[in-house]
């Protein structure tokens, strides 16, 4: 008997009986057929999810486990140290091995956290030395926080160099198995399993440097390098689709190679005619299973929910529900660019930055066609160094542009992650900025802008009322410290010297590295608080959270030379000042003049000043 292949099957039609007409099989299985192609995405989708579920639960187990087991292991060497006996004789003598490093950077943390205990509950008792006055107790405490901060910083610093050090001869995991890192390569091989939506998930956290230990931020940022790329026969199965042929027909020259490629699309290089152009391609079936992903990602975050009440993960859903969309949709993108441009030329940055210009002739929902433009990363800092570009003019340029389209126009670019923001060296070996993927943008409302420059303005100042009543207005009251510390990536305590000493820059000894080590021991230490005002905050505000993390992230690579909230204020403080000019009496006006003019008298003069100690350096 000769056996038939299922399809030579369905290519023949079913006859009923040898007098009735012929019924077409297809015909039968189609609807069923097209309900099974709807719902694949969203089983897809589902086991995505299931995926997403189970590591969070094993991140969850794993935390758990560790805070037994420390609890143990400090139990023990009570005991120990009760009966006399030294429990560091039971460790292993060799004091270069990683787990005596990891077991330093986790007393230090354990120190840190406890000075910062004692410093922000300074009038407790059990606080004081006999004779010592308030103030002194306070200055005593600050300093406390600043020498566990170092030494923090510089066991995290030993603890890498070992870990560097061990990598030529280790696999990764045998390299660092803290409990963060364990968690974090759980959380990396989720997003590169899931792709898509978790790979952009992924790259927020990345960035997350003063918030997250450094062990997530290190194995996370492998991510933007991950990204997936798609075989260039759906690439030219996407380009037939949208634009009705295929590449090799529409453009005198097409590189089948990708130049870059992101978790939702990858870009090739093509000519049209002399013009050299980059042409953005959707990753093929993204688009539909995007929508299953946000729906099974929605349940899985709703279900942490009801597990631990103390936590509220809801803002990560209605962040980017709304927003990944409008990213897979590269019309939205093109409109936003062109938007972008005019909003930068009316800034006066138009020489200092450049968007690409897109060609709308030939750009649809999933494929962006636009003019190429050269460049480098914004933290290709080798390259900035032989080129002899100004590490701080750059610095600076990168805060101003974005800067003033949140004060200023409102339209955000919300994705400013080093492969987006290139830079190139001008006639006059000026930088110049040149803006990448401008899917992600949010447009904030006026109220909302004028408070967030209030705010900034205040920051700036180290106006404390004003921080608090802008604070306030966003729905953040007792918390205001923790809101301020996030956005501008420096501890409270700096404001409050700012705001007695008058100055636009803290006079501190911290070096980055401490600094960062800081603000960590707090936000690790505050981290439901934080998780819970993130989810009291406007929601306009949770994309500025992702773009300051990315340029905060751009800034450290380059040495954070300039003061950015500086940048920000000067800003913001014109945006206040534009409001309410026209708002008063004639005397008003001239008393508000006055003091706009003696702020940015103030911000000018700090410009000149930190300018030359930076050339002189």
């Amino acid at each position: 008997m000769q056996l038939k292949t299922f399809g030579t099957i369905l290519s023949k039609p079913l006859a009923t009986s040898s007098h009735s007409s012929e019924v077409d099989l297809n015909s039968l299985l189609d609807p069923y057929l097209d309900k099974a192609f709807q719902l694949k995405p969203i089983m897809e989708a589902s086991v995505r999810a299931l995926r997403l579920i189970q590591t969070v639960l094993l991140v969850i187990s794993d935390y758990k486990i560790d805070e037994y087991k420390s609890l143990y292991e400090q139990q023990t060497q009570n005991a120990l140290k009760a009966i006399g006996v030294d429990s560091s004789l039971l460790e292993s003598t060799n004091l270069n091995t990683i787990k005596h490093f990891e077991k330093r950077v986790q007393r230090r943390a354990q120190e840190l956290q406890d000075a910062q205990n004692k410093y922000t509950g300074s009038d407790s008792p059990g606080n004081d030395i006999p004779g010592e006055s308030r103030s002194e107790r306070i200055e005593r405490q600050r300093k406390a926080v600043l020498e566990a901060a170092r030494q923090l910083a510089d066991a995290e610093e030993v603890l890498a160099s070992a870990q560097r050090k061990t990598s030529n001869e280790t696999k990764e995991e045998e390299v660092d198995n803290t409990i963060h890192a364990r968690a974090a390569r759980r959380l990396r091989d989720l997003c590169r399993k899931n792709g898509g939506t978790y790979i952009k998930v992924g790259q927020h956290l990345a960035n997350l440097d003063h918030l997250l230990p450094p062990a997530y931020i290190d194995v996370l940022h492998s991510l933007f390098g991950d990204a997936p790329t798609t075989e260039y026969n759906n690439v030219r199965e996407v380009i037939r689709e949208e634009l009705g042929e295929y590449p090799e027909a529409l453009f005198d020259q097409f590189d089948q190679n990708p130049i870059a490629s992101a978790s939702l699309a990858q870009v090739h290089v093509a000519k049209r005619g002399e013009t050299k152009v980059a042409i953005k391609v959707q990753h093929r079936g993204l688009r539909e299973t995007s929508k299953g992903d946000l729906l099974a990602l929605e349940y899985a975050v709703r279900i942490v929910d009801r597990l631990f009440d103390e936590f509220k993960w809801g803002w990560i859903v209605d962040e980017i529900a709304p927003n990944l969309p409008k990213e897979l949709d590269f019309q939205h993108e093109g409109r936003n660019a062109e938007a972008a441009a005019d909003h930068i030329k009316k800034a006066g940055l138009g020489s200092d930055c450049v968007v690409p210009k897109v060609h709308w002739d030939m750009t649809t929902p999933r494929v962006l066609v636009m003019d190429f433009e050269e460049g480098h990363s914004a933290t290709d800092v080798a390259e900035i160094e032989n080129a002899g570009v100004c590490k701080r003019e750059l610095a600076v340029l990168i805060s101003s542009v974005f800067q003033s389209q949140i004060f200023q126009s409102g339209h955000i670019h919300c994705d400013p992650h080093p492969a987006n923001v290139y830079w190139r060296k001008k006639k006059n070996r000026k930088p110049q900025l040149v803006l990448f993927d401008h899917g992600l943008y949010k447009q904030i409302d006026n109220d909302f802008r004028l408070t967030y420059a209030r705010l900034w303005k205040s920051l700036m100042i180290a106006d404390i009322d004003g921080i608090k009543s802008s604070c306030s207005s966003l729905g953040v009251r007792e918390m205001y410290p923790l809101l301020a510390a996030m956005l501008t990536s420096r501890p409270f305590d700096e404001v409050m010297e700012r705001s007695k000493s008058k100055s636009l820059e803290v006079k501190h000894s911290m070096d980055s590295k401490a600094d960062a080590a800081m603000i960590r021991g707090y936000a690790q230490q505050y981290l439901k608080e934080i998780i819970q005002m993130l989810d009291k905050v406007p929601r306009q505000m949770l994309l500025l959270f992702k773009m300051n993390d990315c340029l905060r992230h751009i800034d450290h690579a380059l040495g954070s030379p300039a003061n950015t909230i500086v940048v920000a204020g000067k800003y913001a403080t014109q945006t206040v000042y534009d409001s309410e000019r026209d708002a008063t009496g004639l005397l008003g006006r001239i008393r508000l003049w006055m003091s706009h003019v003696m702020i940015m008298l103030r911000i000018r003069a700090f410009e000149l000043i930190s300018t030359r100690q930076y050339l002189l350096s």
